[in-house]
């Protein structure tokens, strides 16, 4: 692990799930599908234009990364935080296993419908990164989670669960980065544009 992204002002995020699946198709035109590796989430990350000043640190740590080799986090903006009411500790509830799909979990700030929208980001204390899939409504400050994709790793009870600033574990997509310099400011500054891939460790 080398550090955090010194700076999120991304202009753009592009968000992607990847999850491979392998197809065959017989001569009756019958279909199997079968999944065969986890699921990760991966990110096109775009820049506004920044002078050499700014963009250096930003330079110098990605070049710190050795291309794909190193792991690093980013905390994206408040836009990826929880879209629900939520505001409580809210904590696991039992042991669950890996492969889990739904997550017990108790704690909740009230039993306000919406506590949690399909859609909205949690992490446990492993480093993977999972998605809410159906609206929350707790019931005596307690609830169950549907998730996906299925843990990849077991929780203890009491675990907390994490739905605002989000951190990913992720690495760099590609082994080559490229800084392009092509445009100048009114005082005569070089602007630097960039935008790079990068997609979940796990």
């Amino acid at each position: 692990m080398s550090g955090a992204l010194p700076s999120v002002d991304f202009k753009a995020i592009n968000f992607q799930s990847e999850q491979r699946t392998l197809r065959s198709t017989t001569d009756s035109g019958k279909t199997f599908r079968r999944q065969i590796d986890g699921q990760r989430w991966s990110f096109t990350l775009s820049y506004p234009l920044k002078t050499r000043t700014e963009f250096s640190p930003i330079q110098a740590f990605l070049i710190k990364q050795r291309s794909g080799k190193e792991n690093f986090t980013i905390t994206f903006p408040t836009y990826f935080n929880a879209q629900g009411s939520e505001t409580g500790t809210v904590r696991v509830n039992g042991s669950h296993t890996a492969g889990d799909t739904t997550i017990t979990v108790d704690g909740h700030a009230g039993d306000t419908a919406g506590s949690f929208k399909a859609g909205d980001l949690i992490k446990f204390n492993h480093s993977k990164v999972y998605m809410i899939v159906e609206d929350v409504t707790p019931s005596s400050n307690a609830s169950t989670l549907t998730i996906e994709p299925p843990l990849r790793d077991a929780l203890a009870d009491d675990e907390q669960v994490n739905y605002d600033n989000i951190t990913f574990t992720v690495h760099l997509n590609s082994d080559v980065q490229e800084f392009p310099t092509n445009t100048i400011d009114k005082d005569n500054n070089i602007l630097i544009s960039y935008e790079f891939d990068v997609i979940e460790s796990l």
